[in-house]
Formats: structure tokens, C-alpha cells, sequence
């Protein structure tokens, strides 16, 4: 299954994009393994620097480009397909592929575990911290 930007931005809700995005914790999957500075390389690029700064532009600034999930510090690009050696740079380099995310979020995706997410905060109410 090829996940896009595109599909993800027609779910509305936080969790449901994580199911989306979730890869059901298979994060040992061979990616680069010991070639790893070909994408190490490419990390480094004015080309990736650019392409960071659209997409973080592009969601806002928030978690899974969600309104009301801003990131307040270091945040990620998280490439929605892993990127495996075989792969074209080409395919890399399209913004379809990737959305911002947090470092517990893009956790939360590759080890499929959805209790890594940051809970929504509980309404308080009138009286609901009375001790006696």
C-alpha cells in the first residue's frame, strides 16, 4: 500500500490519520542497514532542507497536519512509505510522501502502538478537584 498526502488530508480526526500512517510494528524491516550514508548524504542537502521547510510550512506546523497538534519543539519529516535502498530519490523528494510529525508521533507510527500518542487534555469542570 502506497500511503500519500493526498488520502491522508481527506481523514479529519488525530488517531484515524495515525491508523492510516500506523506500520503495525514492523520498524525492523532492512531499510539502509549498513548503506546508510546514502540517505545520510541526502539529509545533509540544500534540496532536503528546502523540501523540510515546505512541508512543515505546508502542515502547519502541526502533528500529522492537524490544527490544534502544534509542535512546540523538534519536530520530523516522516516519510509516509519507508524508503528502502532500491528506491528512487525521485520518489523521496515528493512532498505526497511526507507530513510533519512529533518524535513520540513518528514512534507511535513505526511501532504501531497508539498509547505512544499525546493524550488530549480532559475538559476540567466546576468542582471536579474537590477534596471533600
Amino acid at each position: 500500500m502506497i500511503r500519500t498526502y493526498t488520502e491522508l488530508s481527506q481523514i479529519d480526526t488525530f488517531v484515524d490519520r495515525f491508523k492510516y500512517l500506523s506500520l503495525q510494528g514492523k520498524p525492523g524491516e532492512v531499510t539502509y542497514g549498513f548503506d546508510r550514508y546514502i540517505n545520510q548524504a541526502f539529509y545533509r542537502s540544500t534540496e532536503w532542507r528546502h523540501l523540510r521547510n515546505f512541508v512543515i510550512d505546508r502542515d502547519n506546523g502541526c502533528d500529522l497536519g492537524i490544527e490544534g497538534y502544534q509542535i512546540h519543539s523538534k519536530l520530523l519529516i516522516h516519510h509516509m512509505n519507508p524508503m528502502r535502498i532500491g528506491d528512487s530519490m525521485r520518489r523521496n523528494l515528493d512532498p505526497e510522501f511526507l507530513i510533519t510529525t512529533t518524535h513520540r508521533t513518528h514512534n507511535a507510527i513505526h511501532y504501531g502502538d497508539e498509547q505512544l500518542l499525546i493524550q488530549p487534555l480532559v475538559e476540567r469542570k466546576p468542582q471536579d478537584t474537590k477534596l471533600w
